[in-house]
């Protein structure tokens, strides 16, 4: 599968858009194709705490779980996704945010996935580019409407 990586200014604080990023349950509120969202767990291990996380992606007709371990450096203003369990063969994702000098942050984000299922991957990837900038534009509006 091709991977997705973009680079982004955006008016509001690295802060800001961590806490947004981070704020995995609220994903199903605006992320499209995201029907649910569970956190199984959260653990401090010093620098970073780790999140067990199930989503639940539906597009047209299918509807799959997948579980991924979400690893957060709130210090760095990093976060790390891998998988865990579901529909993919492999699924990794991070994003760092970094505040500029010129006011707002910059935020760089990258994904690289498979889905087990052909007919899927198939169906994905057809439509994987725009797939990725409309996930990334949801995030936009969000911070548009919470930070306003």
């Amino acid at each position: 599968m091709p991977t997705h990586q973009e680079t982004k200014h955006l008016p509001y604080s690295a802060d800001q858009m961590y806490a947004l990023v981070a704020d995995v349950e609220s994903y199903p509120k605006f992320l499209p194709w995201n029907a649910a969202a569970r956190i199984r767990s959260r653990t401090s291990v010093g620098d970073h705490e780790v999140m067990l996380a199930d989503l639940v992606i539906s597009f047209k007709v299918f509807r799959e779980k997948f579980g991924s371990r979400v690893t957060l450096f709130p210090a760095q203003k990093k976060i790390d996704t891998e998988y865990l369990d579901g529909p993919f063969r492999y699924m990794k994702s991070w994003w760092s945010f970094q505040d500029s000098p010129d006011g707002g942050c910059d935020i760089e984000f990258f994904v690289d996935f498979e889905f087990k299922n052909a007919i899927l991957q198939g169906i994905i990837g057809m439509v994987f580019n725009d797939a990725m900038q409309r996930i990334v534009r949801a995030f936009e509006r969000r911070a548009a409407e919470l930070y306003k």
